[in-house]
Order: C-alpha cells, then sequence, then structure tokens
C-alpha cells in the first residue's frame, strides 16, 4: 500500500501494518511520520524497540537475528531500521525481501531512508515491502504552498498571523521546514498564544532559509526572477561552489535547447518534453519555462554558460557570480539576453 503522509495519521487509527517503509528527504516531515507510526505501535502493544542503523559496513545478519528473536517476556516490539545511504546493497535488499517473505510474529518493521529515486521505487526489495506494509513517501510543501503549510501550523500553535506574516516565515525558512516549525515555536514560547503582526515577526524571526541548485533552476523556469536571485545569494552564502551552480543552470538549459529545437520541428510540445527525458512531475514547469525564450535564444544561454565556465577558472576578468545572475535572469525571462550581452 502507498500513502502520502497526511492520509498516514487516519490508517493508523484504523489498521496497523507489519511493514513501513518512510523515505523523504526533509527531516521535520520524516521525523513527524515515524514518530506517528511509534505512538501507534506503543498503543498497539509494541512496547520494545530495537535500533538498527544500517551503514556500509552494517551486518545484515543482525535484521535476521531480530526476526529470530522472542523478547524474554514474549513483548511485541518495533525494529527501527535506518538506512542514512538510501540503498541497502545486494546484501540488504535480499535480507529486507526475506523478511517480508516470512513476516515474523509480533515484530513491526520500520524502515527510514532518504527520498527514494526513481531506480529504488522500481526496485525489487521496494516493491516487496510495499507488498508487505506501507511506503510512506514525505514531500514537502513547495513554495507556492508554504505560506500556507506555515499558517496552519502556526494556528495549530494557537498563533493568529496577520497578513503577510506567514509569507514572511516562508521567505526566511524555505527550504528547511524544521527551521520554520521552530521559528513558530519560538514565536509562541516569546509572546505568547495569540495575534502576531509582521513588525513582531521580523523582529523575532531569523533568516534559516536553505536552497539547493534545483529549486534555483525551478524558480527561474517558474519565471520568478526574484526568488531566483535570493536562492542564488543564498547559495553564494552557504559556500556551494561556483562549478555546482552552473553545472544546473547549463544543465537545464542544454534541456530546454532540446525542446525547443524539436518544437521548432514541428513536434508537440509535451512530446518534445518527454523526449528530452524530463521526469514526469517537472514536465508542466519545463513546458511553461521553455516557451519563454525562443530557440536561438535558448542556444545564446548555453553560450553564455560555456562563458561562465570561462570566468570561473579565471581565464577571463569577470564576476562569475554576477554572470551567474545573468543567466539566471535571461532564464527567467526577466532580462532579455540582447541587454545583458550584445548579440554576435
Amino acid at each position: 500500500m502507498r500513502l502520502r503522509a497526511d492520509q498516514l495519521a487516519g490508517h493508523l487509527e484504523r489498521s496497523l501494518a507489519p511493514v513501513y517503509l518512510v523515505s523523504g528527504n526533509e527531516p521535520l516531515l520524516v521525523g513527524e511520520a515515524t514518530d506517528a507510526i511509534r505512538v501507534a505501535a506503543r498503543k498497539a502493544g509494541y512496547v520494545s524497540r530495537e535500533l538498527l542503523e544500517a551503514d556500509s559496513r552494517f551486518d545484515w545478519n543482525l535484521l535476521a537475528q531480530q526476526a529470530e528473536e522472542m523478547s524474554l517476556f514474549a513483548e511485541r516490539k518495533i525494529v527501527d531500521l535506518r538506512l542514512p545511504g538510501g540503498k541497502p546493497g545486494r546484501e540488504g535488499s535480499k535480507a529486507l525481501v526475506e523478511w517480508c517473505e516470512r513476516l515474523p510474529e509480533e515484530t513491526l518493521l520500520l524502515v527510514t531512508l532518504p527520498k527514494l529515486d526513481r531506480s529504488q521505487a522500481s526496485s525489487k526489495w521496494v516493491k516487496t515491502l510495499e507488498k508487505a506494509g506501507v511506503l510512506v513517501q514525505v514531500w514537502p510543501p513547495d513554495p507556492k504552498q508554504l505560506p500556507r503549510w506555515i499558517e496552519q501550523r502556526m494556528r495549530a500553535a494557537g498563533l493568529q498571523p496577520a497578513p503577510g506574516v506567514a509569507r514572511l516565515l516562508a521567505e526566511r525558512t524555505e527550504g528547511n521546514l524544521l527551521a520554520a516549525q521552530q521559528e513558530i515555536e519560538k514565536l509562541r514560547l516569546l509572546h505568547g498564544e495569540g495575534e502576531v503582526d509582521e513588525a513582531l515577526a521580523r523582529q523575532a524571526v531569523s533568516d534559516s532559509a536553505r536552497y539547493d541548485v534545483f529549486t534555483l533552476v525551478d524558480a527561474a523556469l517558474e519565471g520568478d526572477a526574484r526568488r531566483a536571485l535570493r536562492i542564488l545569494a543564498g547559495l553564494r552564502g552557504e559556500g556551494v561552489a561556483l562549478p555546482v551552480v552552473l553545472w544546473a543552470l547549463a544543465r537545464e538549459a542544454r534541456t530546454l535547447a532540446a525542446v525547443a529545437t524539436d518544437l521548432e520541428r514541428g513536434v508537440p510540445l509535451a512530446r518534445a518534453v518527454a523526449g528530452a527525458g524530463v521526469w514526469k512531475s517537472r514536465q508542466p514547469l519545463v513546458s511553461r519555462g521553455v516557451q519563454r525564450l525562443k530557440l536561438a535564444q535558448w542556444q545564446q544561454l548555453l553560450q553564455q554558460c560555456a562563458a561562465a565556465d570561462t570566468i570561473i577558472k579565471g581565464a577571463e576578468a569577470d564576476d562569475p557570480w554576477l554572470q551567474l545572475e545573468r543567466i539566471a535572469l535571461a532564464m527567467a525571462g526577466a532580462a532579455p539576453l540582447e541587454r545583458l550581452w550584445p548579440l554576435a
């Protein structure tokens, strides 16, 4: 069975599966999901818990032993298996499949790991765990949903955010839901329950936003130039390497140039985007973004990515971060390429 995180509470009220696989990269939401499973299990009589951290040196025989061992007082138990690397390897995959083929009585298996990639999601061990129990894939709210998510959390904590407060917190904690929750708790502790206006929030809330190069690309494709520049500044402040940022922008520019080439040949938009290998979840975003520039402009943007590479390597005297800003702005459609660089 596969569930969204917001469906988990209702499921746990009705039943308890013998196996749970929880995946995601957002520590707060993953932690809340696994806490809910453990609480439900304790209510059902699973009073003992064995924690196993399956790193690269983990002995998978320990998992098999947990299936065979009965506690001294025959208590129900939770086997809490963490996969920090996300992949159990051949030996681990075999052990997990064997666990599900002979589900031990009075034992609940809870497996936690980072977000599943496409190959993992289709692997035998994941499919086997999903069939034997429940797969919960935890997705953080996207930037458009984040202010509403924060407002709901604030109201649940007894706070009444004035207009603009939830958006302010979203801007200052984007990409870091744990920081968002901590800021909400801090506001409640410092000022008690009740109304929170924007001035109070600005004074109390620190800037805890955390970004990655993929959110930068998505912001540019959305045409949100202001957010793209904010993310780029955040990446610079966090010390992200220039080649990594350029790699993400150039890779996306290559993809959209390829899509634009197909469009010029008369290929339908949906087919061109799918043919470029774009993940289904990102296809609407890429479809909107590719239409912002013409083919010649996407090709010129690729040339400017090559120029940025030359600057980063020190072969040209220019500010590499400024060059990346130009590329992000052009991708967002906020600055015509002709005004940023002379056409050849």
